[in-house]
């Protein structure tokens, strides 16, 4: 419940509901995230749940994981 009479977004309400498992710690994301990165600019469509997951939820990961993504790529 809300008592300061203000709503919390749904983009928040969201994140605070997000399943997140299978769960992976940051540290766990960073030691996957090279491979993974390499992986899915094979691949596009390469799917590695957990760490989908963690990227959905924690967007400091999710910006290395961009960020590495893009230059594999050449877009960086």
């Amino acid at each position: 419940m809300n008592t300061n009479g203000h709503d919390l977004p749904q983009t928040l309400l969201d994140k605070l509901l997000l399943d997140t498992s299978p769960y992976l710690s940051c540290d766990e994301c960073f030691e996957r995230l090279d491979r993974y990165a390499e992986r899915v600019v094979a691949d596009p469509q390469h799917a590695d749940l957990p760490m989908q997951v963690h990227l959905n939820a924690c967007g400091a990961c999710a910006e290395e994981a961009e960020t590495l993504i893009d230059l594999l790529s050449g877009r960086g």
